[in-house]
């Protein structure tokens, strides 16, 4: 019975299925439903989904591709009840190699997944404007990577949790750049920013300002040489003019010279 031929089978668990059978087992082409509103239609092997085939799920979700024992596996389409649409790789059911997710809001990624994340090298693009390419780790960027704002606001550099973090360089919309290291999408550490007025800061910063040592050079040629706090002169510092010569030595306090420290 079932051997090599066309058949149709009804479970007592509400299970049916209409097609191929060899030695008994599902194989061939068939349809095969289950009890909760699950349906596949097409290719089987020994039992098992396996070759080309359609899954259509209860809560509305769909793949079309190719399947291998009894698992998406290779290329093939997901769309979604929410209106996501992925197409590409898929391994042991998952999204898995490259593929390209597009959103109902306009939203589209497109690269590199493992285990249904965004992992390895990709772009995504926002309704917004906002452009990311890079590198990513679990669905977060992740690694040496470029962020563009609509607004002009760019990074190139390195990644975290999706955060700035480790060496990068920003550049913003009027043109100041500031070059170095980050924590958590802060400026901190080292760092150099530089403005189109010919201002410019090298050393050491915390929390997205100048805070400890560093060396400020003013549009008219003055350098301040010292310490930082909060973006201001703040402790042991050197004044200089643009000749080189010494203006002002030693205590500042929230930006200005109290007198020798």
């Amino acid at each position: 019975m079932w051997t090599n031929c066309v058949g149709e089978i009804t479970f007592p668990d509400g299970r049916q299925y209409f097609g191929e059978f060899r030695d008994g087992v599902y194989h061939g082409q068939g349809t095969a439903t289950l009890p909760d509103g699950e349906k596949y239609v097409g290719q089987l092997k020994n039992g098992k989904r396996d070759g080309q085939g359609t899954a259509t799920y209860p809560d509305g979700r769909e793949y079309v591709g190719n399947w291998t024992d009894d698992k998406a596996n290779g290329q093939g389409t997901a769309t979604y009840p929410d209106g996501r649409k992925y197409v590409g790789e898929f391994k042991d059911g998952k999204r898995n190699g490259r593929g390209t997710v597009t959103y109902p809001d306009g939203r589209q990624y497109v690269g590199q997944w493992r285990r249904d994340d965004y992992d390895g090298q990709g772009t995504a693009i926002y309704p917004d404007g906002f452009k990311y390419v890079g590198e990513f780790r679990n669905g977060q960027f992740h690694g040496q990577g470029t962020a563009i704002y609509p607004d002009g606001f760019k990074y190139v550099g390195e990644f975290r949790n999706g955060r700035y973090h480790g060496q990068g360089a920003v550049t913003l919309p009027d043109n100041s750049r500031y070059v170095g290291e980050f924590r958590n999408g802060h400026y901190h550490g080292q760092g150099t920013v530089t403005y189109p007025d010919g201002f410019k800061y090298v050393g050491e910063w915390k929390t997205d300002k100048a805070n400890g040592q560093g060396t400020a050079i003013y549009p008219d040629g003055r350098k301040y040489v010292g310490q930082w706090k909060d973006d201001k002169p703040n402790g042991q510092g050197i004044e200089y003019g643009h000749d080189g010569s010494v203006l002002r030595s030693g205590l500042w306090e929230n930006g200005k010279f109290v007198g020798k420290g």
